[in-house]
């Protein structure tokens, strides 16, 4: 079992091409032996964005604090804190940080095939 609060987790920045001012957290992760879900804290800065991408998986998305704008195929949602975001596996999407203070979400997603 873990328990250990946000912010004593390791930040570092999103290298990914197409990102812009995005930080992100292993909160649960291969360190911590999880085979089958990893989960993440991203936050990104006013003026930032994750890569508009897509790939084999979903995720499941709580946003924790900010405002953004979730692009996707099926067009550009506002979110905000409280709202819950599902990302089908194939859809191309981008997570936008729309306000004028950090956007930071929390996302899950299936341990890659090499952690099991």
């Amino acid at each position: 079992m873990k328990v250990k609060p946000i912010g004593e987790h390791a930040q570092s920045p999103v290298t990914m091409p197409g990102a812009k001012d995005v930080q992100m957290r292993m909160l649960i992760g291969p360190q911590d032996g999880a085979q089958v879900f990893h989960m993440r804290h991203f936050e990104v800065a006013p003026g930032g964005h994750s890569p508009h991408h897509a790939h084999d998986y979903e995720h499941e998305v709580l946003i924790l604090k900010g405002r953004g704008t979730v692009k996707s195929e099926q067009g550009d949602r506002p979110c905000q804190p409280g709202d819950v975001v599902w990302v089908p596996p194939n859809v191309q999407h981008q997570f936008q940080n729309a306000g004028g203070e950090p956007l930071e979400f929390v996302c899950l997603i299936p341990a890659p095939r090499e952690c099991v």
